[in-house]
């Protein structure tokens, strides 16, 4: 049996199996249960908690890789984790997740408690047995963490100085109780919590539901200058909304307070019972409070001043709650790593950002540093503290961590300091490339810091826009833009194609479309096909190096035990495919020398790649249009296609070779067309210069290449014994596997150690 959910007061005695009288079922959370959105969820389960004897906070959510949105929440016990003293690490949790109908449903469930339980009054509603909280003392930043907390309500409408956010500044009028007040221009608040409230009152007078709308940060520090809250039927991600354009935008002052400096009150849909939409929304009117003040009761990540919630900039409590667990994480590992790095960003005495790589991520960076990405995936979720990786992609096409960072907050200042210490650490090693958020600190830093840096887009975040400017648009508009942006061979085309598009559906003046233009090469594919990527794939979104195991929402005490074990895991991974690769061999499926050459060279993996490629140039045709001195141009084509063809120049002198498809310069491996034209000129070997290092067997614990270049000393040093200790533990790892093996591994060693003078 499926029960429907409803949100507090709206839970309905269906499928009464019991024989209850209507109104006293009270469903129980069990897998399968729907609710028609997480927030229902939430409050069903903050009303079963209430029944029986505890609270609930918000724990973990998750994201779809391919377009960012959310896929499942994670409801627990308040006393989950060990951050404060009251927590017990309790286990209970609901988790939901979103159905393709749009519905969400629980997925798991966790009923037992490891404390003792304080039920309540049964008939008791959940809003009026909370307690009002004293906040003291609270300094810190609340960019990164949204959750819940309880409005406290002041009688006569004005700010309320106790230090407690004022909820209810609207009046009522007399015995009929309507608002006097409605929403206009130039209207001000000391808070935009308090606009919040506001316009959460006025909404629910009218008839309608509120969500918080997009937000606008600063230039020059990154703290909010502006936010617009929504009617819930604001766009179209989900069936019950309709595309209204209702909306208050309000904006902040200079002297702190705020102003509404736009406002829509048209709605394109019948407006609801007052009385029901403020049922409906009691606790969505605490939400505003959810996502910036943070969970009242942690006592340590919210400052509250004359009833306003305060972001003091460039401050935060990685220096007070994480950098004496880390510094001795750190001491501890350069005694035992001649290569570990960190290095601390202090402003004005305070701990700011924290940067730290181990010997094998700085090693794994001189190989595969030329294509990064820098995950900031925090920023859209419910963490604490902004933890960020640097990953490449190593030989075997395995994400692999290069460095780790906690980023202060998310100003420009933040992400140059993290980029300058990202070359110290790097002995001055520029990336090629690098993928990461469309956030303008980012863009800026990376400009300044890697100049000639290719930046490319996140793609949860394209995907994200799109869908919400798509989502306005018919579909042959739809049809249109993608095929403009995705099926463009050239920048010419494209242009032409964009253009034509703006002009026949008159969004030349659109912000959106004129934004994304000007930063086409940071998005658009054919402008990035010709930078190496190591063949990042631009459909997928990029699965993150510790998944949901590390997070900044990690308990401090539990974060250096868990980094460990995963990386550890992963760098296991990595081994076995070395192992692989050392010791099994594809099957050859042509008698072409360049096969087999490639063979012996490339890693399973990427010999893999070489191979479909290999294999479907027998299906193109080429042919010489072109010829003047040594160059020569061929255009090959799909037999039975006209339509895909490409361009291939080649000179015949030095076989240096390009494609119009630019596979190789995205990803590093010869596409099927020059393969194709090869075999035409019968050259049965790829010249050593299209065969890239770093996707070799020998790529990362091999000989050290180019040791004299760049940094100190120590740096050479250092990486070679990072290759070297390696390479023993693989010894190690072999010769302990049997008795014979080891006498081999022991001899092996011991005639090494002759020839280097160390053992006689």
């Amino acid at each position: 049996m499926v029960i429907k959910a409803y949100p507090i007061g709206m839970v309905r005695a269906t499928d009464n199996v019991n024989g209850e009288e209507e109104g006293e079922t009270r469903p129980e959370p069990h897998v399968g249960l729907e609710f028609d959105s997480a927030d229902d969820a939430r409050d069903f389960y903050s009303l079963y908690a209430n029944r029986m004897g505890f609270k609930i906070r918000i724990g973990q959510l998750y994201r779809s890789r391919t377009d960012g949105s959310v896929a499942s929440r994670r409801f627990v016990c308040s006393k989950e984790g060990f951050q404060l003293n009251s927590r017990t690490g309790c286990p209970a949790f609901i988790r939901v997740q979103r159905r393709d109908s749009g519905k969400w449903a629980i997925d798991h469930f966790q009923k037992d408690h490891n404390h003792d339980l304080e039920p309540t009054g049964e008939n008791c509603p959940l809003f009026m047995q909370q307690k009002t909280l004293v906040v003291k003392n609270l300094v810190a930043d609340v960019s990164h963490k949204p959750k819940v907390k309880l409005l406290k309500e002041v009688g006569d409408g004005r700010p309320c100085s106790s230090g407690i956010i004022n909820g209810k500044r609207v009046k009522r009028d007399g015995n009929e109780g309507q608002f006097k007040d409605e929403p206009y221009g130039g209207l001000k608040f000391n808070s935009a919590s308090e606009a919040y409230g506001f316009y959460h009152a006025y909404a629910a007078n009218k008839g309608f539901r509120v969500r918080i709308g997009q937000l606008f940060r600063s230039k020059l520090d990154g703290s909010i200058t502006s936010r617009r809250f929504v009617c819930s039927k604001e766009g179209f991600q989900h069936p019950s909304r309709v595309g209204c354009g209702a909306f208050m935008r309000i904006k902040k002052e200079d002297y702190g307070g705020w102003v509404v400096d736009r406002l829509k009150k048209d709605h394109n849909h019948d407006l609801g019972c007052p009385m029901e939409a403020h049922k409906k929304s009691f606790n969505a009117s605490n939400k505003f409070v959810e996502e910036v003040g943070g969970l009242l009761e942690n006592n340590d990540f919210v400052s509250i001043f004359n009833g306003s919630i305060v972001k003091r900039c460039r401050e935060n409590h990685i220096g007070s709650d994480w950098y004496s667990i880390l510094f001795e994480y750190f001491q501890c590992r350069q005694a035992e790593d001649t290569g570990f790095f960190y290095a601390v960003e202090v402003n004005n005495g305070k701990c700011m950002s924290i940067f730290w790589a181990d010997g094998r991520s700085r090693f794994s960076c001189s190989q595969f540093g030329d294509a990064i990405v820098l995950d900031t995936s925090y920023k859209n979720s419910l963490y604490l503290v902004p933890f960020a990786t640097f990953v490449g992609v190593n030989h075997h096409k395995q994400p692999v961590l290069l460095a780790c960072a906690l980023i202060a907050d998310e100003s420009k200042e933040s992400y140059t300091w993290l980029f300058k210490t990202w070359l110290r650490a790097m002995s001055g090693r520029y990336p090629l490339s690098i993928i990461a958020d469309q956030d303008k600190a980012i863009q800026q830093a990376v400009a300044e810091v890697f100049p000639g840096t290719h930046h490319r887009f996140s793609l949860w975040q394209i995907k994200a826009k799109e869908k919400e400017f798509l989502s306005l648009m018919d579909n042959a508009f739809k049809c249109e833009y993608e095929n403009c942006t995705l099926k463009s061979q050239t920048a010419d085309e494209f242009d032409t194609a964009w253009n034509a598009l703006l002009n026949k559906y008159g969004l030349k003046e659109n912000a959106w479309l004129t934004e994304m233009y000007e930063k086409r090469a940071s998005w658009v594919p054919v402008y990035l096909r010709g930078t190496f990527f190591a063949g990042i794939s631009m459909n997928e979104s990029i699965e993150s190096f510790f998944g949901t195991a590390v997070n900044a929402q990690t308990p401090v005490l539990e974060f250096v035990s868990r980094y460990e074990r995963i990386l550890e895991r992963r760098r296991e991974e990595e081994r076995n495919k070395d192992f692989n690769s050392f010791n099994l061999q594809a099957f050859l499926q042509t008698k072409e020398p360049a096969e087999e050459q490639c063979r012996r060279l490339y890693t399973l993996t990427v010999f893999k790649i070489f191979q479909k490629e290999l294999l479907q140039s027998y299906s193109y045709l080429g042919f010489k249009i072109y010829e003047e001195g040594a160059t020569n141009r061929y255009l090959v084509r799909k037999c039975g296609n006209d339509y895909e063809k490409n361009m291939v120049t080649l000179c015949a002198s030095n076989l240096n070779v390009s494609c119009s498809c630019q596979m190789f310069e995205f990803e590093g491996v010869l596409c099927r067309h020059i393969l194709r034209v090869l075999q035409i000129l019968d050259v049965r070997e790829i010249p050593s210069r299209y065969i890239l290092h770093r996707w070799t067997r020998n790529a990362e614990y091999g000989i050290v290449r180019d040791v004299e270049s760049g940094g100190t000393s120590q740096e050479p040093k250092a990486l070679m014994l990072w290759s070297l200790r390696e390479t023993a533990c693989k010894y190690v790892e072999a010769g302990s596997t049997s008795l014979e093996k080891y006498r081999l591994a022991y001899e092996i060693m011991r005639e090494g150690g002759r020839k280097l003078c160390w053992q006689r």
